[in-house]
């Protein structure tokens, strides 16, 4: 007999494994400084083991919905809207997990308020305790974000006077309102696509990934991601200029939202007619709105265009996107045989990887250019995926809007199988894993295993009353 499933059932399983997430958090999580306990020390822990049991149950939760999404009667997206709420409010208020990104956030707000170059100047520069918090790979990093996401943290550093707990609440604020813009665009484009709403937001919105990493984590990618959402449904609904505009601050957050500029193209030619004088316009026009919300959004934030030099800003030496991977074992190759390329291995394979980036693009958009909402979604995870950085967060710049546009159900299985994998690739507290904690973080979702399948054998109807009540 198959285990009882529905709606409810899906909630409360999701909201136990994010309050597991926050109160591991307490003590795991990417804690400041002086909240900072010792890996080893029993509270860390055991919050350590409590983050892995919470991001478990969330997992399998998210995976139980997903059954009941293709059930023969799914939720309405509205209430698959309040297992969102339900699901992200446990979060609010935990410490920031996965990790200290946040930190870097506050430290260049404060810089730009302070009226320090956050394009030739890294944290270690402002000083103070807020600094401090800053992971030290990037004490001495420019940031490569844009005027847009600088002006926003600089506004937050101002309101919130420096205090770290406030500008925490306040990032995450601004991440949980990226993530309400991804989930108000979602099923808008996954109509327009011809997809199901509630399918969409079940793999764009609820993913863990979301919640562990856009919530728990407050990155910025939320508020890119959202207003490259409501940027999309305003070009599909034939409001253009508004679409360029909110793309280009999208990429004016992050860079790799300017993408988003080829599905307006795609867009607006297609509604031009499908000749070459169509699309010519149509890229014109972008071009001159883009430029010019540029020029506008980069007065405002009033940090000049650093941003464009600082996007070669360098990546951390233990990256595992595939090309440093290759480039780290090519080096290592190499210096074992004495040449004197070994230095050349890293840079090589990341120019290796722009060119394929380059080529899949092409691909993509001669291919599916009627498809500009998928293409773009298959564009960004390429991005992701060949580019010199990868996190997991970076995963849900293509699998956001692939979950809105897919034209199978197969692809959204198969990224629903990775987002499961990813989330549990990092640490809560961010830092590199060791044996002993790789050890504790498998037993905690070991534990959350057995839990769930005691409640599976406990809710079979013909099992024995004694079992049932064990």
């Amino acid at each position: 007999m198959a285990f009882p499933v529905d709606l409810r059932r899906c909630q409360a399983l999701g909201l136990a494994g994010t309050a597991f997430l926050a109160l591991g958090g307490e003590t795991a999580g990417a804690l400041p400084a002086r909240e900072f306990l010792a890996p080893e020390s029993g509270r860390a822990v055991l919050g350590l083991v409590g983050v892995y049991f919470g991001v478990v149950l969330l997992i399998a939760a998210w995976a139980l919905l997903g059954t009941v999404v293709r059930g023969p009667e799914p939720p309405t997206p509205r209430s698959l809207l309040l297992v969102l709420a339900v699901w992200a409010a446990p979060l609010l208020l935990a410490p920031p997990l996965f990790s200290r990104d946040v930190y870097s956030y506050l430290a260049q707000g404060a810089m730009v308020d302070a009226h320090i170059d956050v394009y030739a100047y890294g944290p270690a520069r402002l000083g103070g305790p807020l600094a401090d918090e800053v992971a030290p790979v990037w004490q001495r990093t420019t940031t490569p974000y844009g005027p847009v996401f600088l002006a926003v943290a600089s506004a937050l550093s101002a309101l919130t006077r420096g205090e770290i707990p406030a500008g925490l609440l306040g990032m995450r604020l601004v991440a949980l309102l990226g993530v309400a813009l991804m989930a108000a665009a979602l099923p808008r484009l996954a109509r327009h696509s011809g997809a199901d709403p509630a399918a969409a937001l079940w793999l764009g919105a609820l993913n863990p990934l979301v919640l562990l990493h856009l919530v728990a984590g407050a990155h910025n990618d939320a508020i890119m991601l959202g207003l490259l959402g409501v940027g999309l449904v305003a070009a599909r609904g034939r409001r253009h200029l508004l679409g360029v505009v909110l793309i280009t601050l999208a990429a004016l957050v992050k860079a790799p939202a300017a993408l988003g500029l080829l599905a307006v193209v795609a867009l607006r030619g297609r509604g031009r007619g499908r000749g070459r004088r169509g699309t010519v316009r149509a890229t014109v026009t972008t071009l001159v709105v883009a430029a010019a919300t540029t020029v506008a959004a980069t007065a405002v934030a009033g940090t000049g265009y650093g941003w464009i030099a600082a996007l070669k800003t360098p990546v951390s030496p233990h990256n595992w996107s595939p090309t440093s991977v290759l480039g780290r074992a090519t080096g290592a190759v190499l210096q074992k045989l004495g040449s004197g390329l070994a230095p050349l291995a890293m840079p090589a394979w990341h120019v290796a990887g722009l060119v394929a980036t380059v080529c899949l693009l092409l691909f993509i958009w001669l291919r599916l250019r009627p498809h500009p909402v998928y293409a773009l979604g298959l564009s960004l995870a390429t991005v992701a995926v060949f580019g010199p950085a990868i996190r997991p967060w970076y995963a849900l710049w293509g699998l956001f809007l692939i979950a809105a546009a897919a034209p199978t159900g197969s692809m959204r299985g198969r990224v629903a199988a990775v987002s499961a994998v990813l989330a549990l690739a990092v640490l809560p507290s961010g830092a590199p894993a060791d044996v002993e904690q790789v050890v504790l973080a498998v037993s905690g979702g070991v534990l959350a295993l057995v839990v769930l399948w005691q409640a599976h054998q406990a809710a079979q109807p013909d099992a024995p009353v004694l079992e049932r009540t064990a």
